[in-house]
């Protein structure tokens, strides 16, 4: 029989069968508590699905929240759960959704970039998303780590059920994040979402605890961990996981890193989602036995070129004219004037003679600020089209603080 795909956008009625189909897409299954989890931040309205005949067997969905950029924060489609049921690859459908969902999001005209996680790497260029991000997966032996004794007062450490703290928890959060580019914006059923902590995914390990730096104000710092038991012949050998570790006081810090490391009967510790500039690697007696390994975060798309280059700030001056194709938005093909600074930036057409050429993708490693424009030109991703303009051009993409994306949506 001829397959004929019927496109559509979820109801609540297909959440359940949505569920079913995305535990068989990640091989993980959604046990009723993780699929309530998932659910309670679903947004059916920007939910695509596709069946065929009664049978569901595609999807994609977007969250709405805002994103911080350099020196801003702008709303940005959140894109998540994508899949195709086995059954129906090679047909087509992931492109069609993808064309779908960026030529929703470009006509809404109210997110000019959109970001995920990718499952795998080699899937999302090809829809013009950008690494933008990376991040550093930390698992160590804990034992030879040192950090340095305090130099100043450190406060007060305290343990904290997640449900008990979470307006401090907040509180911090939205202290912190305008500084550091990648991460979002967490309304209640996002924080909801975050310290979610359902039984089949603790892994063998604890429930979620919180660890709470008190400093002369009040909270100023937290980290979200849990441990999961080990022995050996010799003793124990129990693994510290840590989620998130947030604060803006040095010495907060340092003393709640300081007890994730030297954790009674603990003897390794994982982090899974360390920024490149985490000063965890300046404050360790010996950085190398961190084991910090590079990986992919934040995959970014950018949707409306103009709007998306105009929120944005940039670290010095800039006036540059950039010549860019996008295959599947044609609206951001073209050259494009982009000139600004610290304080803010226009892009607009341009008739003026190109000095970068790039693709989308190219522009979409470049916004968080974490890659640099001379490694996408050494690599041919960028092409410098008047001499001197790479030099002049490069240092205004980057950004004082490394991208991070410590939270997978």
């Amino acid at each position: 029989m001829t397959f004929v795909p019927k496109f559509g956008v979820a109801r609540t009625e297909d959440l359940d069968e949505l569920g079913e189909l995305l535990g068989n897409l990640f091989h993980g299954g959604l046990d009723a508590e993780s699929w309530a989890v998932e659910r309670s931040v679903l947004e059916p309205e920007r939910t695509l699905i596709v069946r065929d005949g009664a049978e569901l067997v595609a999807t994609a969905t977007a969250f709405t929240r805002e994103l911080t950029v350099p020196g801003a924060r702008l709303p940005a489609a959140h894109v998540s759960m994508v899949g195709v049921a086995p059954t129906h690859r090679r047909r087509g459908l992931l492109t069609e959704l993808m064309r779908r969902q960026l030529t929703g999001v470009r006509d809404a005209g109210h997110e000019p970039v959109a970001l995920l996680w990718a499952s795998e790497g080699q899937i999302y260029p090809r829809f013009g998303y950008g690494l933008a991000c990376h991040r550093l997966l930390v698992d160590c032996d804990t034992t030879e780590l040192r950090l340095p004794d305090p130099t100043a007062a450190e406060g007060r450490l305290r343990l904290a059920k997640p449900d008990r703290c979470r307006a401090e928890l907040a509180r911090v959060y939205d202290g912190v994040r305008p500084d550091r580019p990648g991460w979002s914006s967490r309304n209640e059923a996002w924080w909801n979402f975050v310290l979610s902590d359902p039984v089949a995914r603790r892994g063998g390990a604890t429930e979620r605890r919180v660890l709470l730096h008190e400093g002369p104000d009040g909270v100023n710092g937290y980290a979200l961990f849990r441990t999961r038991n080990d022995w050996d012949m010799v003793g124990p050998r129990a693994i510290t996981i840590v989620d998130e570790v947030v604060t803006d006081d040095q010495a907060g810090y340092l003393a709640m890193w300081r007890l994730l490391l030297t954790l009674d009967l603990t003897r390794r510790l994982t982090v899974r989602g360390a920024a490149l500039d985490e000063p965890l690697l300046r404050l360790v007696n010996e950085p190398r036995r961190l084991d910090a390994r590079l990986h992919d975060a934040l995959w970014l798309r950018v949707v409306d070129l103009p709007a998306a280059l105009t929120a944005r700030r940039y670290a010095t001056s800039i006036d540059v004219v950039l010549e860019v194709t996008d295959d599947l938005l044609p609206e951001n093909t073209g050259r494009w004037r982009l000139a600004g600074g610290p304080d803010g930036a226009n892009c607009a057409p341009s008739t003026r003679a190109a000095d970068l050429a790039c693709d989308i993708r190219a522009l979409g490693e470049l916004y968080l600020g974490g890659t640099g424009l001379g490694e996408l030109a050494a690599a041919g991703r960028v092409r410098e089209l008047r001499p001197g303009a790479l030099t002049t051009a490069a240092p205004a993409f980057g950004w004082h603080r490394a991208p991070a994306g410590m939270e997978v949506f």
